[in-house]
């Protein structure tokens, strides 16, 4: 468990995703840890009131809560990914669950608004940190042809936890107040463990049948004819050594792989993603808050979440079924800008909605078009780098984003302190959005369009997956070839029993005529194996 192994949930380059069978259970655990990590930051909103009257503080200073739950889910993406990678996924999301709920258990029990911040931000943060990333992993690991749905079913599990735990917690904070309500809010989070425990690695049986089987062939391979079985035993152990020496130092290179800086769509999806976080999760955290300050009770109020959540858990898996359709998949970062534009267009021209109707309409579209994000911003970057790099690739994206998190809405909340208008807050979110589609769109057509034309050789092998084919490759070339120098000598030793073998299938040719020997097109490979009983019986004759 201690290292860089395939079987601690690393994908080998041999192995093909399943597209099914155990992946359908492990869709189902990355489902419920998806809706835990993007829906609780929202949910958590419900008790921002109470919190602001017991701690005395305001807009913005509730609003850091659930910005340090996304900044710690966004910001220690390194760190899953090199935990990951020396771990594996079971083994982190374990630790993450129980990480996530302790968080929880201890913010019931804080007295000012700084320990909230480090239990309920931090902690429980960075629990749900290590249990998101992983399931990611395991679900890119896990499929491949129906990559585009699996993604938009487990991203449905947002909106389904959002319509869930955002009356769940109301109900809690007025039977149990805000303190009962993370108590068991916390409860709720051990859940996460049970997803932990079933993503089962997929290539643990498939390599120990794959190195049987190749200790078989290379036994036969490297045994003599006329040898002991003990020569080829130790030539497959020795081969074993071998592969083992070369891959130990590697490790440590595959713990964070920063050569996808070198990818010019990881820098662009980058750069549009960073924009795109800095007003997508603005609106949702301020909607309670904007609709209880209008007028709307506290119960219809938590209700427009739920509706937003709604029509999420159709618009998500819909989009990963367009989003897999043949003709739409080569151009799904096009898909993707459509989905951030309809996002910020939404935002805009809501803005001035001041009644319950105007906010349920805002809610509905704002639905549908951040369920469309939600499908497909993952599948545009195991798209662009490749299962092999993803895990690093989703590590380094997630740290840039979290900056915009810790940016995005508390700026918001503060802005509304200020001017006591939310009509700016959207404004400003809604265009914040629209530049990144913007921004997107144009950058896939200039850059990359022109760099697919110039580097033609560079598309015919799968993104990302290069390097560690080769490596693989190049383990079992000096393996084979120090196997050969070791064994050498009972090769030579055998020479010329082949030549004498080789002579005695000559003669029996001559003396039997037509059906006396091998067919022609075998006769070289059964006088080199020596596999042919007549051949042995004329050898020794001869």
């Amino acid at each position: 468990m201690g290292r860089a192994d395939p079987e601690e949930g690393h994908l080998p380059a041999p192995v093909k995703p399943p597209d099914g069978g155990w992946g359908w259970i492990v869709l189902l655990g990355c489902f419920v840890i998806t809706g835990f990590s993007y829906a609780f930051p929202k949910a958590v909103s419900v008790y921002f009131k109470e919190l602001m009257k017991d701690f005395h503080v305001g807009y913005s200073d509730t609003a850091w809560i659930s910005s340090i739950m996304l900044a710690m889910l966004y910001g220690t993406g390194p760190v899953c990914s090199i935990m990951v990678n020396q771990f594996g996924c079971r083994p982190v999301m374990l630790i993450g669950g129980l990480l996530a709920s302790s968080g929880m258990i201890l913010a019931s029990f804080t007295t000012n608004i700084i320990e909230l911040y480090l239990t309920a931000g931090v902690l429980t943060g960075l629990g749900m940190a290590l249990n998101f990333q992983p399931s990611l992993i395991m679900l890119g690991t896990y499929f491949d042809k129906r990559r585009p749905l699996a993604n938009g079913l487990a991203a449905a599990g947002s909106p389904v936890f959002l319509s869930s735990l955002s009356p769940l917690g109301q109900v809690l904070l007025e039977k149990f107040g805000w303190r009962g309500g993370f108590l068991i809010m916390g409860g709720l989070l051990l859940n996460c463990c049970t997803c932990g425990a079933v993503m089962r690695p997929l290539d643990a049986g498939m390599k120990r049948k794959m190195e049987k089987a190749q200790d078989k062939y290379e036994a036969k391979e490297m045994l003599p004819i006329g040898g002991k079985s003990e020569e080829g035993i130790s030539t497959t152990d020795g081969t074993k050594k071998a592969k083992k020496a070369k891959k130990k130092p590697k490790k440590g290179k595959k713990l964070l792989d920063f050569s996808i800086f070198s990818n010019r769509g990881f820098i662009i999806y980058t750069i549009s993603k960073f924009i795109l976080v800095l007003g997508l999760f603005v609106p949702p955290i301020l909607l309670v808050n904007y609709a209880k300050d209008t007028g709307v009770p506290d119960t219809e109020a938590a209700f427009l979440l739920s509706i937003i959540g709604f029509i999420d858990i159709f618009a998500r898996p819909a989009c990963g079924m367009v989003a897999g359709l043949k003709w739409v998949r080569p151009h799904v970062s096009y898909l993707f800008s459509f989905a951030m534009l309809f996002n910020g267009l939404t935002d805009i021209c809501s803005a001035r909605a001041s009644n319950y109707t105007g906010l349920v309409i805002f809610c509905v579209f704002f639905g549908i078009s951040y369920g469309m994000v939600g499908a497909l911003q993952f599948e545009v970057l195991m798209a662009i780098v490749g299962s092999q790099k993803f895990s690093s690739a989703i590590g380094l994206v997630l740290l840039i984003e979290a900056f915009a998190v810790l940016i995005g809405p508390p700026s918001a909340g503060r802005l509304v302190d200020a001017l006591k208008n939310y009509e700016v807050i959207f404004y400003l979110a809604g265009s914040e959005v629209v530049l990144s589609a913007v921004f997107l769109a144009m950058a896939t057509y200039c850059c990359l369009n022109r760099g697919k034309k110039k580097e033609p050789p560079t598309e015919k092998n799968p993104p990302g997956g290069g390097s560690d084919t080769e490596e693989a490759e190049s383990d079992v070339q000096e393996a084979e070839e120090h196997s050969s120098d070791n064994h050498q000598p009972p090769h030579n030793t055998d020479n010329t029993v082949v030549a004498a073998s080789e002579e005695a299938n000559h003669v029996a040719e001559e003396q039997s005529g037509e059906g006396g020997g091998c067919p022609e097109g075998h006769r070289e490979v059964l006088a080199r194996d020596g596999c042919n009983a007549d051949q042995t019986v004329e050898r020794d004759s001869f």
